[in-house]
């Protein structure tokens, strides 16, 4: 099942690469449909009693130095792979409005980036993690630097290179971890790990690889221009899926193998979490560019997915896996959102708009709700994450705590007033007089996600429930349940 759900997007790009460029757009969306369908299959299948992974595969790839092919799930990954599935269609069928040059590369490589993502969330040998890991840089590569705006070349290569100077220090550690074990198989490594469990260079290693990739703050600096050069459908998966590869990595290698070294180290983690929250809130409330704001919002709340981690314990943990869905769902829906006008305007500068609900009623109730979810209203997705996450973090560090509570001050500030000088007041260009409300596909592209938005916030317990077990055995197999 797992490779089905890994494979199915890879197959549906081999195909749209040899059909017509009519047929691109509808393969791929079938494609990423068929998958979504597969991995909703495997969630109902799922067991949440168990803490360990299910519907394992596992096969031998290069025996001869201990590499093979191996996945499977649990419960801190399960959501993660749903949430992939999700998001890939929206973005492809988005891009039916917004893409009108070389499909076929287009939504090829959005597929190829697909597999790279589940792969990376199903992994369980390090070589195989890696290569996933690394063949996502690619498809996002030339979907920026291709698609992107004016500045693309330069946003994508720099892209490329902050996450690849971050994945060679991580493939040294794999490499040192794989010889000196003698296997590369992760299950085997976390459960004889007595000489990796403090081991801080190493730990170190794969940090900063998953810290340019969350990012975050001082790694942060590839993100805003990412965000601003890629096209719309890159920019939701750059933001729903890719960062969560980051915070994924540090749950699954991080606090897996190295317990004792991310134990030393989370008191300082937890600072750099809380200085990303407080420095992306305040620089966020400075642009003037709506999509550059949403970008640096992503650096704010993925700080407390962070601190969340860091605060090693299941409610703080628990907490950082449903911000991770959170954050997917509703900055994928805020990008969304700001495409939607930028493909009728072809600007985002926020002084060129005003007065548009009057306008578009329903596209200023649409973006209304995705504002409001990011910020955390009760009701709403983003709350229940945040205040779970808060919750862990004071029982560690009330100091943490606080200061993170003020970045959620802070988001309502800077979102509350995007919206404002958007929708509200008087139209400030004589342009905006033309624009037109949602078309139904437009609809279609946000809808899935405000209604999970609204699901997560009135009925979260299902969701705690599935990753329970696999964080509680996470927490007790390296001993930080102790903490």
């Amino acid at each position: 099942m797992l490779s089905l759900i890994t494979f199915i997007p890879l197959i549906g790009a081999i195909i749209v690469a040899l059909m017509p460029k009519t047929a691109a757009r509808p393969i791929a969306l079938g494609a990423s449909i068929v998958g979504f369908v597969v991995s909703l299959t495997a969630l109902l299948s799922f067991n949440p009693a168990v803490p360990g992974y299910q519907f394992v595969e596992s096969a031998q790839w290069i025996p001869q130095y201990g590499i093979g092919y191996k996945l499977g799930m649990d419960g801190i990954s399960v959501w993660l792979v749903l949430l992939t599935t999700l998001i890939f269609p929206i973005a492809i069928w988005f891009s039916g409005d917004a893409i009108h040059t070389r499909e076929k590369e287009y939504y090829a490589l959005m597929l190829l980036m697909e597999t790279a993502t589940l792969g990376v969330f199903l992994a369980l040998d390090m070589f195989l993690f890696y290569v996933f890991w690394e063949f996502a840089l690619v498809p996002m590569y030339f979907i920026i630097g291709v698609w992107g705006g004016e500045r693309r070349i330069y946003a994508s290569v720099k892209f490329f290179i902050y996450t690849m100077a971050g994945s060679a220090l991580m493939l040294i550690a794999i490499l040192a971890m794989g010889f000196s074990a003698g296997t590369f198989d992760l299950e085997a490594i976390a459960q004889n790990n007595g000489a990796f469990t403090a081991n801080t260079l190493m730990f170190l290693a794969f940090f900063i690889a998953f810290a340019i990739k969350v990012p975050i703050f001082p790694f942060h600096t590839w993100l805003p221009d990412a965000h601003v050069e890629a096209p719309t459908a890159g920019s939701v998966i750059l933001a729903a899926v890719l960062l969560k590869m980051g915070s994924y990595g540090l749950i699954r290698f991080n606090l897996q193998l190295f317990p004792e070294a991310s134990r030393q180290l989370a008191p300082f983690i937890m600072a750099l979490a809380v200085i990303g929250i407080l420095y992306g809130a305040v620089v966020a409330f400075a642009q003037s560019d709506a999509k550059k704001l949403v970008a640096y919002s992503s650096v704010s709340h993925m700080g407390f997915i962070v601190l969340g981690i860091f605060a090693l314990n299941q409610i703080g943990l628990q907490g950082a896996l449903i911000q991770m869905v959170n954050h997917g769902l509703s900055t994928g829906g805020l990008f969304l959102i700001i495409g939607f006008l930028y493909e009728r305007r072809h600007t985002r500068e926020m002084a060129r708009f005003g007065g548009l609900w009057a306008k578009m009623p329903l596209y200023g109730t649409l973006a209304l709700i995705m504002v409001l979810a990011s910020v955390g209203l009760p009701a709403l997705n983003g709350f229940v994450g945040e205040f779970v996450i808060l919750q862990g973090a004071f029982q560690v560090s009330p100091a943490a705590a606080a200061f993170a509570a003020v970045g959620m001050v802070l988001s309502a500030v800077y979102l509350l007033t995007f919206f404002q000088k958007v929708f509200l007041g008087e139209s400030r260009d004589p342009a905006n007089d033309a624009l037109t409300d949602l078309n139904w596909r437009e609809v279609l592209s946000v809808a899935p996600l405000i209604v999970l938005c609204f699901v997560i916030g009135l009925a979260a317990t299902p969701f705690f429930n599935l990753m329970s077990s696999s964080v509680a055995g996470l927490l007790t197999g390296t001993g930080l349940a102790m903490r």
